[in-house]
């Protein structure tokens, strides 16, 4: 029987050697995966259904001791509006991703990967993106305070959990974007800002803005830089051509304690899965494997409060790898099997 069928079966068949479960813990109809996690060596029963079931300390078999398994890869920015390519995101081992600007009505739409969106941009009147790319629906009008905090409750009752606003020259206004991130932020909303402009990006930092939905394009000062210090940058290279000065920007974001999320602003960038060029361009910043690995799993699931840790109750949702992927990120993209929802893609 092949590796790959020995790691994954359901135990009932009785082929593959595994420890025994945990006390108690049943074993029939379950998918039995042994190997490697980032947390160290441990075997993992899920149910045949969506949620892990038990995690427990147990000796890896010698068969599969080159096996590591993984939690999934989050994009931390698309569009499937644009481009909807959910399934073949998950077939992948995309497990989650982040959606920053649809129309209001994809709030109330399913998917069969998880999603955190932000449903349409709060802007100014035709500002971007709805005076280009997003006039169906992809950004709301709004010239006063009142009309923006109607808008962040009402697409926080619709299902949002980010609020993005636009902040170069044609987006929210500066007396706006204040009283937008200090009422999402009592929604518990976190705030995510299109600012390509070093004087955007310093005007969302100084505002309180969580983190910047692109490497911003234009160079940053070090007083822009040094304000984005514990926040979080998403990464999006690929999507504007890896110009020289958004990837120094990502070095010195990140060397500033910036954290770094992937993102490929899907739908923009034409991708029906992770990205090997936006991989390229975050080692052209200055991300080793390691710290790669973590920009597209551990970090934005940590970031985004995800249930994808590989713990106990987490969706068991995973990848199945030959390699340790920090010390070679591009396992993620060759994995040996993706397991979603339970389910062998």
């Amino acid at each position: 029987m092949p590796v790959l069928i020995a790691l994954l079966l359901l135990a009932a068949c009785g082929t593959a050697t595994a420890p025994p479960p945990s006390p108690g813990v049943p074993t029939s109809g379950m998918v039995v995966a042994t190997g490697r996690t980032p947390d160290g060596r441990f075997v993992l029963l899920s149910k045949s259904g969506e949620k892990i079931l038990s995690v427990f300390d147990g000796a890896v078999s010698d068969e599969t001791a080159g096996t590591w398994l993984w939690p999934p890869i989050v994009d931390s920015h698309v569009h499937l509006a644009f481009h909807p390519v959910g399934k073949e995101l998950a077939a992948h081992g995309v497990g989650a991703v982040v959606d920053l600007g649809a129309p209001e009505g994809t709030l109330r739409t399913t998917a069969p990967l998880t999603i955190i969106a932000s449903g349409p941009m709060i802007t100014r009147a035709n500002g971007y993106p709805l005076s280009s790319w997003g006039a169906n629906g992809y950004g709301i009008e709004c010239g006063d305070r009142a009309c923006v905090i109607a808008t962040i409750d009402r697409l926080a009752a619709a299902g949002a959990r980010v609020i993005k606003l636009p902040l170069d020259t044609d987006g929210l206004t500066d007396d706006l974007v204040a009283p937008a991130v200090e009422h999402a932020h009592g929604k518990g909303l976190k705030v995510v800002v299109h600012a390509l402009t070093n004087e955007a990006a310093l005007r969302a930092a100084s505002a309180g803005v969580d983190l910047l939905a692109h490497t911003p394009l234009e160079p940053l000062t070090e007083a822009t830089v040094t304000a984005w210090r514990g926040r979080a940058v998403i990464s999006t290279l690929a999507a504007f051509g890896g110009s020289r000065s958004a990837i120094d920007n990502l070095r010195r974001l990140r060397a500033a304690g910036v954290t770094i999320l992937y993102g490929t602003d899907l739908g923009n960038l034409r991708v029906d899965g992770p990205s090997a060029q936006e991989m390229k361009l975050l080692s052209d910043a200055g991300l080793d494997e390691a710290a790669i690995t973590a920009a597209m799993t551990t970090a934005p699931i940590a970031y985004w409060g995800l249930p994808l840790t590989l713990a106990a109750g987490d969706e068991a949702t995973l990848l199945i790898l030959d390699g340790d992927p920090r010390k070679g990120a591009y396992e993620l993209v060759r994995p040996r099997a993706v397991i979603h929802r339970g389910q062998v893609q």
